[in-house]
């Protein structure tokens, strides 16, 4: 194994931070031999079978072309859940875990009614049907190919979603029910940001899912914040992940539609990454 881990090292030097390269080989070791963190240290000095050799060979080589290795095993872990992924749907980050724990801290209701736009992988709509389990809880997407993940994560999990097609930016409101909450990490990287991004994201994650023009970089904030002010329930909640730059814009916009109690957090980074508003009309 120890051979097995220099290997990777070697190839890998200078594509990624150390400490990136070290997290890939405890990930790889427990996708292709099964060994978690504590069998990975038990068994430093055991040797590798060559055929587990050549699935390592054959996930270095896809990282040295910069694919994410949550599409290269195919899955990534998501609050608790192991969530399926490919280049359909965005990866989920682990700020948008502090995003569904904001939502799970703001007392809601057992039977509450959730609705999540944009739900891409379902990732944020599971791991919140995860922890309430009397929710009524449903995701929307415009991609049939996100739907179809979602559902296959939904069951895998054994968690009952109700996964539909929508457009945000074309849905008649009153074609869905009133929600207590709506959430929604929607695309919010301006084009100009582009190269700030890394290539893995750039190339290989769904451009849609995550950029906007520059001239209109909220528009999908607009959209929501339209449905939500006509479909959520008096004192219903809504909740973003936003575009770190342009919190005071979000601010702005929620209170030119009449939300109250805006709030922006920020995560873990200390960027502004979340907006919480109340419907209190």
């Amino acid at each position: 194994m120890k051979a097995t881990i220099q290997y990777i090292e070697t190839e890998l030097e200078g594509l990624y931070p150390n400490t990136e390269i070290k997290g890939f080989s405890r990930i790889i070791f427990d996708a292709v031999c099964g060994w978690g963190f504590s069998e990975q240290v038990l068994k430093k000095h055991e040797t590798i079978s060559a055929t587990d050799f050549k699935k390592i060979q054959e996930i270095v080589d896809r990282l040295k072309n910069f694919e994410p290795i949550q599409y290269i095993l195919g899955e990534t872990e998501f609050y608790e859940l192991k969530i399926k992924v490919n280049p359909s749907v965005l990866i989920p980050r682990p700020e948008t875990e502090e995003l569904v724990e904001w939502v799970l801290r703001s007392n809601l209701p057992d039977n509450c009614n959730v609705l999540d736009v944009g739900t891409g992988s379902g990732c944020i709509a599971l791991a919140l049907k995860n922890k309430l389990r009397k929710a009524n809880i449903s995701g929307m997407d415009i991609s049939d190919d996100a739907l179809e993940i979602a559902r296959i994560n939904a069951v895998d999990n054994g968690l009952e979603v109700n996964f539909f097609l929508g457009d945000i930016l074309n849905l008649y409101y009153s074609d869905l029910k009133k929600y207590d909450v709506i959430v929604s990490n929607p695309p919010y990287i301006r084009e100009i940001e582009k190269s700030e991004m890394h290539a893995n994201v750039l190339v290989y994650e769904p451009g849609n899912a995550l950029f906007v023009s520059d001239s209109d970089p909220l528009k999908f904030y607009k959209a929501i914040a339209s449905f939500a002010k006509r479909n959520l329930n008096k004192n219903g909640m809504l909740f973003f992940e936003i575009n770190e730059h342009l919190g005071k814009e979000m601010m702005n916009l929620l209170n030119d539609f009449g939300f109250c109690d805006i709030k922006i957090r920020k995560d873990i980074n200390g960027k502004d990454r979340m907006v919480y508003c109340r419907n209190g009309i």
